[in-house]
């Protein structure tokens, strides 16, 4: 199928410079729902805890085991015993509940997260998810719990640059690298630009560093 990319009706250039990390993350943190239950990929997706409001609500899962994660850890409040699934160190909010790996995955695969947040390799205008290897022969699989977050939270979520080193895009009309789930992302959000997809149609939303109309001429 053929899925279109499109501007959004009212498609606008939000800001004249790309965001950073710390600015993507904030951005994204903005627009998860208050109350969610919320599981934050390995990597730049963790960012997002340092930008949740305490009155927000929202519940951090880790699939390593735990729910009621805080921010990441520092100086004292490191405990090498207390991580998230990317082994980075972290903190825990008051009523944090511990359990095993395989009931965590059992709230991933049962529907029982509201978002999750991941980065990805690749992103189909038609919400088609690669994360976990590129196909290369000497890639290291690396998929953890991604498949059962993307088919499993009820909204996906993808952090990732919109553009590889090479300049490729990495929103793209088909994927060419291994699949981790069909028509499974709801939003992607990147530093230049933050875009709807799905399999109805992609729509760029909101550009940064880039009028939308040029941006959608360079990924379409």
């Amino acid at each position: 199928m053929n899925t279109p990319l499109t501007l959004a009706p009212g498609a606008v250039r939000a800001g004249d410079e790309p965001l950073t990390m710390d600015q993507l993350a904030a951005r994204i943190a903005a627009d998860i729902p208050a109350g969610s239950f919320v599981n934050l990929g390995i990597g730049q997706p963790t960012r997002i805890s340092d930008h949740l409001s305490p009155d927000s609500a929202i519940t951090l899962h880790t699939e390593n085991g735990m729910l009621g994660m805080g921010p990441q850890a520092d100086g004292d409040d490191v405990d090498l015993d207390l991580t998230n699934a990317g082994k980075v160190p972290v903190t825990e909010l008051p009523g944090a509940a511990y359990f095993h790996h395989a009931d965590s995955f059992a709230m991933m695969r049962g529907g029982h997260l509201d978002v999750c947040v991941m980065g990805a390799f690749q992103v189909s205008f038609g919400g088609d998810l690669a994360n976990w290897s590129t196909g290369a022969p000497d890639a290291i699989p690396a998929v953890g719990g991604a498949m059962d977050l993307a088919i499993g939270a009820k909204q996906v979520f993808v952090m990732m640059a919109l553009f590889a080193r090479g300049g490729d895009a990495k929103l793209v009309p088909s994927c060419s690298y291994p699949l981790t789930g069909v028509e499974c992302v709801d939003r992607v959000y990147t530093p230049d630009a933050i875009i709807a997809v799905g399999p109805e149609g992609s729509q760029i939303l909101e550009t940064y560093g880039h009028e939308p109309a040029e941006l959608l001429a360079r990924l379409s």
